[in-house]
């Protein structure tokens, strides 16, 4: 699962997606959206956690638990029903140290993290639904980031996703309703969209934003990115 024959570099920026097997649903309610951000948040660790042992049992608030070293740094992310997103990059303050994957050695951070998460969210998940097999494609995709420019892009892909759930030709055909639109993003949970727009919560701990270089000055600079893809549709470059 996500084995790499390109290794990542650290210092550098990657976009992380993957979705469901024959692009089936991977959340189906809020405790599964719920349980895969908080095992963004853990398995972003060097240290082995376990969520029912560790967590549930232990009766520890995820959010408060020590995870030690991170292995990479989260710049922005999105659960969508069958599919997600990541902005990712090597912890670089880590210091990098061999591991054995499939009887292979692993000295990739980003691979190790996304094999951690992967396989924790499909082990709950087969479990809560009683089923068997890969809930994932077999590997997550992985996109280089080139410049400043294609990261800025992203950024907005990774928060204006969602509004396909209410608009899903929003892009080709431009917004029907931009006030629903933005009403919608901002009531949306499960992206760092409200991190972004200072909202306080939990989840603000999955971000590390210091190690990304600073595209948005401050939140009406991120809020007027945002607007101008709001008002954009692929019809107008015809």
């Amino acid at each position: 699962m996500g084995y790499r024959k390109a290794p990542f570099v650290e210092g550098e920026f990657y976009h992380i997606y993957n979705r469901g097997n024959s692009k089936q649903k991977i959340f189906l309610d809020n405790q599964d959206y719920n349980r895969f951000i908080k095992l963004l948040y853990l398995c972003n660790s060097e240290n082995s956690i376990d969520f029912r042992e560790d967590i549930v049992r232990q009766g520890i608030n995820a959010w408060d638990f020590d995870r030690g070293e991170l292995l990479v740094s989260i710049g922005a992310w999105v659960l969508m029903p069958n599919h997600f997103h990541l902005y990712v990059a090597i912890n670089s303050l880590r210091k990098l140290r061999k591991t054995v994957f499939r009887n292979k050695i692993r000295e990739n951070q980003i691979t190790e993290f996304m094999h951690k998460l992967l396989t924790s969210y499909s082990k709950y998940f087969n479990t809560k639904y009683k089923r068997t097999g890969g809930l994932f494609e077999n590997r997550f995709k992985s996109v280089y980031i080139e410049n400043d420019n294609q990261a800025k892009y992203l950024f907005s892909y990774i928060h204006l996703n969602p509004i396909k759930i209410i608009d899903s030709k929003w892009k080709e055909n431009g917004l029907k309703n931009k006030k629903e639109a933005r009403e919608f993003l901002k009531k949306y949970q499960w992206s760092s969209y409200l991190d972004y727009k200072g909202i306080v919560r939990s989840q603000n701990k999955i971000l590390n934003k210091k190690a990304f270089p600073r595209y948005f000055q401050n939140i009406k600079d991120f809020d007027s990115e945002i607007e101008e893809w709001l008002t954009f549709s692929e019809s107008d470059l015809n």
